[in-house]
């Protein structure tokens, strides 16, 4: 870049050059580009680049006004240059201020009138060049400036290094000088350097110089969705950059990078057309919600209405999509709800979105139109329908019917032929509705022009088309119906599209009469065929559909070639919920794929895992040892086998879980498979609302003026669900029909959050003082998703409806300590006992606890440590470790202070002490078995050890067998397992070689199924724990 800084303030080198002359020359060269950069730029362009020739690159630098032809038009490359030509290249190639009105020189002719007096006053002000006698101030403007010279005054300015050695003729006093030229390629070792310079010679290097000093990006592409740009130079190389962050689409935004050694800065735009996110939904009727993009999008993924889900809050299940139509410029999608959920009776209007309430729309997995990115974003509207429906266009059928399109969905409930009228006559017509805005009437019509009148059909929002007429001309129709289109979707379902709308198909196969459809639907002029066992061939396909009538009368038999599709896309996860059901509050997993499953994958339970934040299967009544659902998963009832139920039980832990999903295949003809997939749920935000504690300021609650309230999730304080609403908070005294209830406060600003979870109420009712044993209940209060807190509870309560949304908790006094959990204190390992309180904690430590055996003693925990959400406590026990065949331990906390605490200084308090319950599961105890073999008989008895005593629970000669348990081979021999006896921790199975002379006493595997994890036919003795599975060699 070009340095216009004040050159006075730059240091000076003094040089002598020939006969003693003296030059003061500034490095201004070095400061006005990087010096590498520059020469090796010098050197490989200047002198080795024949792309360009010397008379361009003079062309080039006289367009700049560096150079000036003669006036005979050349460009005089072969003349030697002057010191005059010398002092305006520096000037211009630099960037120095012309200086006139100043005459430094006495040389004849050195006027104001002399074009290069400017130039040469403003080298000798920057201190470059200096007369050639100094003394008598003689300039000699038109003296010569030899090779030798020229060299010099380039290699100081570039600052290159002068060689130790040299090897070349230039004068004594330029050796070095010429020789680092010579090194770095700009000079020709067999140069007469004594002799003048030419013009060429300085247009190749002021050429270079000024290339270097302009340096810039001539051009920039944006590449791999913005990870990549490569900037084109003014020199024509190209600098590719790989960015950290990927640009963000159509914004300006400055990339910094490195070039040659010199530091860059460019304003880029990774400017796409193809869309990068959701830019509003919206709905002017209650049936279609239109989802606008800020660009172009995909349209297999757009059109998939797997990919969307409508809800109106997050109390509600989503609304059944019935497509998702992608507008003509790819921006737009309308998506249409289903006529009515699947569950619902015709006739009863359902599934419509609520008017002017605040509803969601999620859009998972559409890709953008060049697929450089994945949307998925969720996007809040408010349905509003002001508009009446209308009658978009009338057309008549031939002379039999006529077809009616309105503006927008309309309900065809009570839908009569009353409500039409055909000039201005009543008419007796068959209706049929093909949603969502057309209706077709059979009635007879003569030839000519008719006038419809409709009224009172409605949309639905309620609003009731305008009565309107409308003109239309029937005409004979005398031809069948012909095929405008057919598409396949996988081998087994077609789409056939006619010309008209089709009223009845007699028949339909494909390629030969025995390939049947097993359903076939008829929507307007679309008819869809669908196959089973007997599909289409995977290449080209004739389909043949028999008497098809249209609305006319007209009959006719079509046959249509089409080329198969098969759909080889995998099935995908759109989208998932984690919630509790019913009374027992069992967790549900529910979880929704982008297209239909086969009912035999969903069913294996092992395409399903669930593991804890720690990586391990939890301990839970739902799961079995690998992490497997127990119950069978089942698809939820009318999803099209597209969302699949998991439960888990009722006791998993408040944490983190992790659920792996693989091996499921959808119902394509030729099945695709799911890849793993793993999707985090969280039980803090699927568990049923809860006051976890209710509390006063005071520890005497009839003294208290100000209720703490803590709930197990985060609220909300805004929209229906606001916590911060007086109205929501009433004490209960007694119960019952006698019990009487009281509003703390009917002021909002009384209620403060004062954490995420947590209420302040103040009360300011005068009319009641708070009691031991008083309740807070609390209504229709919602987390910070919009979902209201849920206590899970369905049913009725003598005469008095259980409200779901309605929590209810003792008010203690505030120094009541925080207990356990009930029944939630268990030791799972030697070393690790685990409990949960009511409450989160902030702090735990272990000397507050002490666990207590009267079989075995005292045990101290060397550690505690506090789950994620603060409400299980696990204990270590590294320094003694537990018994484990314990019957009969307890734990508690020690008498006096306790400093495990909430954050509000609530502390933990266990006694009496609480019973531990023993969950260590027995395991072989990992050393190798014996096997022995039983006289020279085939018979052989296998030894093994577990860590705990064990007993056998077969009962009598029951199926259910130990036996079956065991999978035995003794070197290249399978065998039978003849029978288990057990006793304490020692395990010994009989069995009987089926090779004999194949079996070994020293190579052997040994093997115990997990199903014994759900069986239980061997457990320890003291608290019915399954014998862990294992496989011994």
């Amino acid at each position: 870049m070009r340095n216009t800084s004040n050159p006075n303030k730059e240091n000076y080198n003094v040089m002598n050059t020939q006969g003693g002359e003296k030059k003061v020359m500034k490095k201004i060269l070095s400061v006005a580009l990087s010096t590498a950069m520059a020469f090796s730029m010098f050197a490989s362009v200047a002198f080795g680049d024949t792309a360009v020739s010397p008379q361009q690159k003079f062309d080039a630098l006289k367009a700049k006004g560096i150079f000036n032809g003669y006036p005979d038009g050349t460009a005089g490359l072969e003349k030697d240059m002057t010191r005059a030509e010398f002092a305006k290249v520096i000037t211009k190639l630099l960037g120095l201020k012309e200086i006139t009105g100043q005459l430094s020189y006495t040389d004849k002719n050195y006027t104001a009138k002399n074009w290069a007096v400017p130039y040469i006053e403003a080298v000798t002000a920057a201190g470059i060049m200096e007369g050639k006698n100094v003394e008598k101030k003689i300039f000699d403007f038109n003296g010569k400036v030899t090779v030798s010279e020229m060299a010099t005054i380039l290699t100081r300015a570039l600052d290159l290094e002068i060689p130790a050695e040299t090897n070349n003729s230039a004068p004594a006093w330029a050796k070095g000088y010429v020789q680092a030229a010579i090194n770095a390629g700009f000079l020709d070792a067999n140069a007469n350097f004594a002799g003048n310079a030419s013009r060429e010679l300085l247009v190749g290097a002021a050429y270079v110089i000024d290339e270097a000093q302009n340096l810039k990006v001539s051009s920039y592409e944006v590449t791999e969705a913005g990870k990549v740009v490569t900037f084109k130079m003014s020199d024509g190389e190209s600098v590719k950059v790989t960015l950290d962050k990927a640009l963000e689409a159509n914004k300006a935004t400055e990339v910094s990078f490195k070039y040659n050694d010199r530091d860059f800065k460019h304003t880029v735009t990774y400017a796409t057309t193809a869309a990068q996110a959701v830019v509003s939904a919206s709905a002017s009727n209650l049936k279609e919600v239109v989802v606008k993009f800020d660009g172009t999008v995909d349209e297999a993924s757009a059109e998939n209405e797997n990919n969307y889900v409508i809800e109106n809050s997050a109390n509600s299940d989503g609304k059944q999509i019935a497509s998702a139509t992608l507008s003509d410029d790819k921006t737009t999608v309308t998506l249409l709800l289903a006529d009515r959920a699947s569950n619902v009776l015709p006739g009863q209007v359902e599934n419509v979105l609520p008017s002017q309430r605040e509803t969601f729309v999620q859009v998972n997995n559409v890709k953008n139109a060049d697929n450089t990115k994945t949307i998925t974003q969720r996007v809040a509207f408010t349905p509003l329908d002001v508009t009446v429906p209308e009658v978009k266009e009338v057309t008549a059928l031939g002379t039999k019917a006529f077809k009616i399109e309105f503006s927008e969905p309309i309900v065809n409930t009570n839908l009569t032929s009353s409500n039409f009228r055909i000039d201005d006559k009543n008419i007796a017509a068959s209706l049929t509705y093909v949603y969502p805005n057309v209706i077709i009437a059979e009635t007879n019509l003569t030839e000519g022009q008719h006038t419809l009148r409709v009224s009172n059909v409605k949309d639905f929002s309620g609003l009731t088309v305008v009565p309107v007429e409308k003109t239309f001309t029937a005409t004979a129709d005398t031809a069948a119906p012909k095929v405008v289109s057919a598409k396949t979707n996988d081998l087994q379902k077609v789409v056939v599209e006619f010309d008209e709308p089709v009223k009845a198909v007699s028949g339909a196969y494909a390629n030969v009469s025995s390939v049947k459809p097993v359903k076939t639907e008829i929507s307007g002029n679309k008819v869809t065929l669908t196959f089973g066992e007997k599909a289409l061939s995977y290449t080209d396909n004739k389909i043949f559909l028999t008497g098809v009538r249209d609305y006319s009368g007209n009959t006719g038999n079509v046959e249509h070639d089409v080329t198969s599709t098969l759909d080889s896309t995998r099935p995908t996860v759109v989208t998932s919920k984690f919630y509790q059901e019913g009374v027992s509050g069992d967790y549900i997993a529910e979880v929704q794929f982008s297209k239909a499953l086969a009912t035999s994958s969903i069913a294996d339970r092992s395409n399903y895992v669930l593991k804890n934040a720690d990586g391990k299967v939890p301990n839970a009544n739902g799961l079995n040892s690998d992490g497997n659902p127990i119950r069978t998963p089942e698809f939820v009832k009318n999803s099209g086998n597209k969302i699949i139920k998991i439960n888990f039980g009722s006791n998993l832990k408040d944490d983190n879980y992790s659920l792996t999903v693989s091996g499921l295949r959808d119902t394509a003809y030729a099945a695709n498979v799911l890849l793993p997939v793993t999707i985090n749920l969280s039980v803090k935000d699927a568990a049923y609302g809860e006051v976890l504690r209710a509390y006063t300021d005071s520890n005497v609650v009839s003294d208290g003026r100000e209720v703490y309230i803590q709930f197990n999730k985060a609220l909300a304080t805004s929209g229906e669900g606001n916590a911060l609403k007086a109205e929501k908070y009433v004490v209960q005294r007694g119960t019952g029909s006698t019990a009487t209830y009281y509003q703390l406060t009917p002021n909002d600003s009384d209620i403060e959050l004062i954490s995420a979870d947590t209420i302040r109420v103040t009360k300011r009712n005068s009319n009641f003082d708070l009691k031991a044993s008083d309740k807070i209940v609390v209504s229709y209060v919602a987390d910070t998703t919009g979902k209201y807190l849920d206590n899970g509870n369905y049913n009725y309560s003598g005469s008095t409806a259980v409200n779901r949304y309605v929590l209810e908790k003792e008010i203690v006094g505030r120094n009541a300590a925080i207990t356990l959990a009930p029944s939630t204190v268990e030791a799972t390992s030697a070393t690790e006992l685990k409990m949960e309180f009511t409450t989160p904690l902030s702090n735990a430590y272990a000397r507050d606890f002490t666990a207590t055996s009267v079989t075995y003693g005292t045990y101290t925990p060397s550690d505690a440590i506090l789950s994620t959400n603060g409400k299980t406590l696990t204990l270590k026990f590294e320094d003694r470790k537990l018994p484990v065949a314990f019957t009969d331990l307890q734990i508690s906390t020690i008498p006096g202070t306790v400093y495990t605490q909430d954050t509000y200084g609530n502390a933990v308090k266990i006694a009496p002490a609480a019973n531990v319950k023993n969950t260590i599961v027995p395991e072989w105890d990992g050393k190798s078995p014996t096997v022995t073999q039983v006289g020279s008989t085939a018979q052989y008895t296998v030894t093994f050890f577990t860590t705990k005593d064990v007993q056998d629970n077969t009962i009598g000669n029951s199926v259910l067998s130990s036996k079956n348990l065991f999978r035995i081979i003794l070197g290249n021999s399978a065998t039978t397992v003849d029978a288990v006896n057990i006793v304490g921790n020692k395990v010994t199975v009989t069995v009987t070689a089926t090779t004999p002379g194949a079996a070994s006493t020293s190579i052997f595997n040994v093997e115990l199924f997990k199903s014994n994890s759900e069986s239980k036919l061997i457990t320890d003795t003291v608290a019915g724990n399954a014998l862990k599975g294992f496989e011994a060699k």
